[in-house]
Order: C-alpha cells, then sequence, then structure tokens
C-alpha cells in the first residue's frame, strides 16, 4: 500500500479496562497499521492514537515518544518472526531439505506475511534514519536466522552431493525471499501466496533439483 493510500479508519472503541501489556500490543498492532497506510516518517503518535480509537495522551503515557513507539514495535515484528520460523523449524525434523522447506514455508505463514506486516517491515527497510534502530532490534535475530540458513544448506549439499557455496546459496534464498514480498506489497495486481511459494521454491530447485520443485518439496 502505498503512503498516499487512505489511511486506517479508526478501530471500534476497545475496552476502557485493559493490562498495560495488552494495551501496548493494541497500540504497536495499531502502529503496523498506521506505517502500513503512512509510512515511516509520516507515522505520528496522533495518527496511531487515531487508528487505535484512543487519545493521544494515552499513547504518551505508554510509550512517550514516537521513537520509543516505533523501536518497541520493531522489536515485536522481530521477535513475532523469530518464534514463527523457530516454530516452523521444530515440526520439520532432522532431514535438512524437510527444514529448508519449513523455512521457506514459514515466511509465507497469514499470520505474518499480511499486507500490513509486509508494509511495516518495508517502512523500517526502506528509510535512512531507520537502519541503526533496524540493526539494534534486528541484527542477532537475522545472524541466528542467516547461520541456520546456511547450516541446513550446507548438509543439504552434502547429503545430495550437490554444487555451490552453501553461505551464497542461503543468502540467494533469503533475498530471494524477501523480494517476493517486496513484489507483494508493490506489484498492482499482486499475485497469490501460492504463487508467491512457487516463485521461492524454483528457487530452491535451482540449487537442489532432486529434493525441490516449484510445488516444493519432492517426496
Amino acid at each position: 500500500m502505498s503512503q498516499d493510500a487512505m489511511p486506517p479508519q479508526p478501530q471500534d472503541p476497545p475496552p476502557r479496562k485493559m493490562s498495560r501489556a495488552v494495551r501496548r500490543e493494541q497500540l504497536i498492532e495499531s502502529t503496523i497499521e498506521t506505517l502500513a497506510a503512512r509510512g515511516y516518517a509520516r507515522t505520528t503518535l496522533t495518527e496511531v492514537a487515531r487508528t487505535a480509537g484512543l487519545s493521544h495522551g494515552l499513547v504518551n503515557f505508554h510509550f512517550e515518544t514516537k521513537e520509543k513507539l516505533l523501536s518497541e514495535t520493531l522489536a515485536y515484528l522481530a521477535e513475532e518472526y523469530r518464534l514463527n520460523w523457530l516454530s516452523y523449524l521444530e515440526g520439520a525434523g532432522d532431514d535438512p531439505a524437510a527444514q529448508l522447506a519449513a523455512l521457506l514455508q514459514a515466511d509465507f505463514n497469514p499470520k505474518i506475511c499480511t499486507p500490513a506486516r509486509l508494509s511495516a517491515w518495508c517502512s523500517f527497510w526502506g528509510e535512512a534514519q531507520s537502519r541503526p534502530l533496524y540493526q539494534a532490534q534486528c541484527g542477532s535475530n537475522d545472524d541466528a536466522y542467516n547461520r541456520r540458513m546456511e547450516e541446513i544448506c550446507a548438509r543439504l549439499k552434502a547429503l545430495g552431493g550437490y554444487a555451490g557455496a552453501p553461505a551464497r546459496i542461503a543468502r540467494v534464498l533469503r533475498v530471494t525471499v524477501e523480494g517476493v514480498w517486496l513484489d507483494m506489497m508493490t506489484m498492482s495486481p499482486t499475485y497469490s501466496v501460492a504463487e508467491a511459494q512457487a516463485t521461492v521454491h524454483t528457487c530452491a530447485a535451482a540449487f537442489f533439483p532432486r529434493h525441490f520443485s516449484e510445488a516444493g518439496l519432492i517426496g
């Protein structure tokens, strides 16, 4: 969604009594919606309050500044993403091909692959002023994900007798997923999640053709 698109509509008035943690999560979700509609630079406490159907004072009480609100929103998204791919990986067993398939599938979980979340991630990626914040909040998570992807690619390469440097293969797979996310957010008309997954699986099949096709894991 472009920054000039219609702003998100205010939510229905929430219950007046909420725990501090629930209220903060509500405001972070409203921040994600505001980032998607208005972009990083035009997201303000006032706009987040309007989206949440709350007063500016209440948003200020919980987060004090726009910088703190955006920092905690990014931390929330980063932890959500980390727990998501770990959950998928834990269910894949020990086979490296199944583990790679799980990592590629995790990025299209409908809970995290939504227009608002993709746009929010893009807001953080695209603004120069947010890059130090992104590195502080997400750098260690990205490193852990990249190491795991490289390790899985190395094991699958050995298992199948494939060529190529595992670190480079992992990087190509990662940037393909990120590029598909960007495509899904900016292309008009956009394509389906099934087509997005087929695109990523086609990339995996180029490196591991006996284990992947555009339909996904073989066997």
